[in-house]
């Protein structure tokens, strides 16, 4: 038999309320105590009893990670991240996806595969603000990505990070800075303020608006951005920058840039965004913003936690907007 509640409360010499209030996350523990307790579950792998915490509390140990495509990189290393941290909570973390179909991101808003979950960590693509809205019954539900609703709202500034993007590149020199990823058939808000940190670095810098420079792009993988640099040379439109809305489409326009014989980054500065591990191994390798991923997963499970003690269930939507840097690298350094 494994090790039970009474056993690590006597190893860390505190009560079995205390150890319980740790294993269930309620902030109410001192952070000496929290250690204590957590110390003596890891040296006694301790696990709880999913089916008898759910008689006992309602609870079934289950969180939900709902994504739009669980091969994007950035999508993998944030769910790695989430059930890092889920584990560290004793919850599983279930995940599935969406493929940004709008009818499956509403029938999974409620859970995932028939499971009864404590809460839901969701990044949709599709659904309107409208669908949305709190309803009695469901779990609680943290946004990731920009999409607005009545629920904890965690991102980082995407028209901020959009913006120093567009203007490492303008401090490079770079006049006709193009930029890939805007999707205007999604109601996904992520590419839309990317292209409003776009526009904003351009005007700062009393640079025009060329619409030719901006290119739509119907999914965000290394495809999408070699067949949008491929369409900018086809048409005819000089530019001597990309800034490309995901790391993929990065990698993609790179490739096709590499393949039309422009030198990267004398002929041609590209940066992308996520900071994915494949952008680092590259050759040359991308310049990126990178969003603090860690935070995210930790402050989406944190409002989760919250959500589920007494005090937290009755307090208004939050939005917490974390860090996020620029990587300077190889497709941008002007010493290369």
């Amino acid at each position: 038999m494994g090790a039970s509640l009474k056993d690590v409360a006597e190893r860390a010499g505190v009560s079995v309320r205390t150890v319980s209030n740790v294993v269930n996350d309620f902030p109410m523990v001192a952070a000496d105590t929290r250690a204590r307790v957590q110390r003596a579950i890891d040296e006694l792998q301790y696990r709880p009893n999913a089916a008898a915490r759910s008689l006992r509390g309602g609870r079934s140990g289950l969180v939900a990670l709902v994504i739009p495509e669980i091969a994007s990189p950035y999508f993998g290393e944030l769910a790695a991240l989430l059930t890092r941290g889920a584990q560290a909570r004793s919850w599983t973390l279930l995940v599935d996806q969406t493929d940004g179909d709008a009818d499956r991101e509403r029938r999974l808003f409620d859970g995932v595969r028939g499971q009864v979950v404590d809460g839901l960590i969701i990044s949709p693509w599709a659904v309107s603000p409208d669908d949305l809205l709190p309803r009695p019954g469901r779990p609680p539900l943290v946004l990731i990505g920009e999409q607005d609703g009545q629920f904890d709202h965690v991102a980082i500034d995407n028209v901020a990070a959009a913006a120093d993007a567009t203007r490492h590149l303008i401090g490079l020199g770079r006049t006709r800075i193009a930029a890939i990823g805007p999707q205007p058939h999604l109601a996904n808000g992520t590419a839309a303020h990317r292209l409003t940190g776009y526009r904003a670095a351009l005007a700062e810098a009393g640079l025009p608006h060329d619409p030719a420079l901006e290119v739509p792009v119907r999914a965000l993988h290394r495809a999408d951005g070699a067949a949008a640099l491929e369409g900018l040379r086809a048409a005819g439109v000089a530019f001597d920058a990309v800034f490309c809305f995901t790391d993929q489409l990065a990698l993609g326009a790179q490739r096709a840039a590499l393949r039309a014989g422009l030198r990267i980054p004398r002929d041609l500065a590209v940066t992308g965004f996520d900071d994915i591990e494949d952008g680092r191994y590259a050759t040359p390798s991308l310049t990126t913003i990178a969003p603090d991923k860690a935070a995210i997963a930790e402050q989406a499970l944190r409002c989760i936690a919250e959500r589920l003690t007494p005090a937290g269930a009755g307090l208004p939507p939050r939005r917490i907007t974390v860090a996020h840097r620029l990587e300077v690298r190889e497709s941008t350094d002007p010493s290369r």
